[in-house]
């Protein structure tokens, strides 16, 4: 079932195009949980076959994923804020809670949206934090690019050089999101310890 259905994907995407590339990346990044390697490892196998291009590819993920983010960032920004303080009681947050959460993305937003962004089950959902503590737009847009793009890139280049091979690109994926979390943790204590020296 997961090999037909990655078929039918790759078969959309192909019929679509980069069309197709952007819609499903704006819908991963948005509330609605997709799977992006679904997406972009497909696309970078057609591109190892000269059915698509690299460039476009990326160019078609990024402005997908940009899109998805702001949806969620600004349904917070807009909507999020007050129905929280009107029933976040009920969630356990109080306003105290709030105003802390935003103090803390007006320090290390740029951080946690970067990092949040490559890291499976969080990369859709950093936008809603962000979007509630009413971080900078311009903030959130670069550092939601730069982490969107290093995990799409990353996914491109697995479908690129690994093909249709599917246990390998499972085996890969593994390997590749361990490795990335590793680095972040070590980025995060070095942000860490950077601003414990300043302060």
């Amino acid at each position: 079932m997961i090999h037909e259905l990655a078929q039918t994907l790759v078969d959309l995407i192909f019929d679509w195009g980069y069309f197709g590339i952007f819609i499903m990346m704006a819908i991963e990044s948005s509330f609605i949980p997709f799977p992006s390697e679904i997406v972009l490892v497909p696309a970078g196998y057609l591109a190892s076959k000269g059915e698509m291009n690299i460039f476009y590819i990326m160019g078609s993920a990024l402005a997908g994923s940009l899109l998805g983010a702001f949806v969620n960032y600004y349904l917070a920004r807009t909507l999020g804020r007050r129905f929280l303080l009107k029933f976040g009681k009920y969630f356990f947050i109080s306003p105290q809670t709030l105003e802390k959460m935003e103090r803390y993305f007006k320090s290390h937003g740029h951080i946690s949206t970067f990092t949040g962004r490559l890291v499976p089950g969080i990369r859709q959902l950093i936008s809603i934090p962000a979007g509630l503590a009413r971080m900078n737009v311009i903030e959130f847009s670069v550092f939601t690019t730069l982490g969107a793009g290093i995990w799409a890139l990353i996914l491109v280049f697995v479908g690129y050089f690994i093909g249709a091979n599917e246990v390998l690109i499972k085996e890969y994926l593994k390997e590749i999101t361990l490795i990335v979390i590793i680095l972040l943790t070590v980025l995060v204590w070095i942000y860490y310890m950077y601003q414990k020296r300043r302060a």
